[in-house]
């Protein structure tokens, strides 16, 4: 078979994933409609599993074009840049959704709300608790993946493992903080306006949190199979970049929801 080529792109090998992640969607949707319809979440248990193990996969086949095939080029590199760049400008605008939301209603509170923010009956946390230790957590977190980046850039193996460590044990220490906080909870998701947007805000927010340390978690994995070089460790990068995202989404939550809203 003739493999030489006079381009620097990467043209894809066939592959069954798009297909069997395209169904596997599919099925987790169907899921969800007879989940709630009939009370019977099987269909769905079994979309999402089909989808994360596509999901790994896929994931899998990509590592290793980049590593051991040798296919991950500086021009696919810069694609794969501004992807996760448009990716990223479009979860900003997905927040900016929630943000408005938040401000449409507590900028003007109607008279359903009491004319009052926030409104009638709802007890807000107090931003000087948890969510302020949220807030340090996720602050140090971004010290620790920034110490752990440019650790990879000088070649060293033992700091960056150290500092990837922390980040990935701080999102995990994030992620239960949070799930405790919406435990003790006074309102839920359907009192009024407010529970609608903090529930919607910061529950996406936390999601984000799960995939980022996943995200990270797969970055130190691959780190400690040598994966990465000091020049070639995009997919570390593209981590860090999505985990500083994060990190700037709950300093808008802090600031406006938790801070001023209550």
């Amino acid at each position: 078979m003739h493999t030489h080529k006079n381009h620097p792109f990467h043209l894809v090998d066939v592959s069954p994933w798009p297909l069997m992640g395209a169904l596997s969607a599919m099925i987790t949707m169907i899921g969800i409609i007879k989940w709630f319809h009939m009370f019977n979440n099987s269909l769905f248990l079994l979309g999402t599993t089909i989808t994360l193990l596509v999901m790994y996969q896929w994931w899998r086949d990509i590592s290793r074009e980049g590593t051991f095939q040798g296919l991950h080029t500086f021009s696919v590199t810069m694609g794969l840049r501004w992807g996760m760049i448009l990716f990223i400008t479009s979860e900003v605008f997905f927040f900016i959704s929630f943000f408005w939301g938040f401000f449409h209603s507590s900028l003007a509170p109607t008279i359903e709300l009491g004319m009052v923010w926030p409104p009638k009956g709802i007890e807000t946390f107090n931003p000087m608790q948890i969510p302020l230790l949220n807030t340090l957590i996720l602050l140090t977190s971004g010290l620790t993946v920034t110490w752990a980046h440019h650790s990879l850039m000088e070649n060293n193996y033992n700091q960056t493992t150290q500092g990837l460590t922390l980040t990935v044990i701080l999102g995990i220490y994030f992620s239960i903080l949070q799930g405790y906080e919406y435990i003790e909870a006074s309102f839920t998701i359907s009192d009024s306006v407010y529970g609608s947007t903090f529930f919607m805000a910061t529950g996406f927010h936390g999601i984000h949190v799960i995939i980022g340390t996943t995200f990270l978690l797969v970055c130190l994995i691959r780190h400690l199979n040598n994966h990465f070089s000091s020049i070639h460790h995009f997919g570390f990068e593209a981590a860090a970049w999505y985990w500083h995202f994060v990190d700037v989404v709950w300093l808008f939550l802090y600031i406006s929801i938790y801070w001023w809203g209550s």
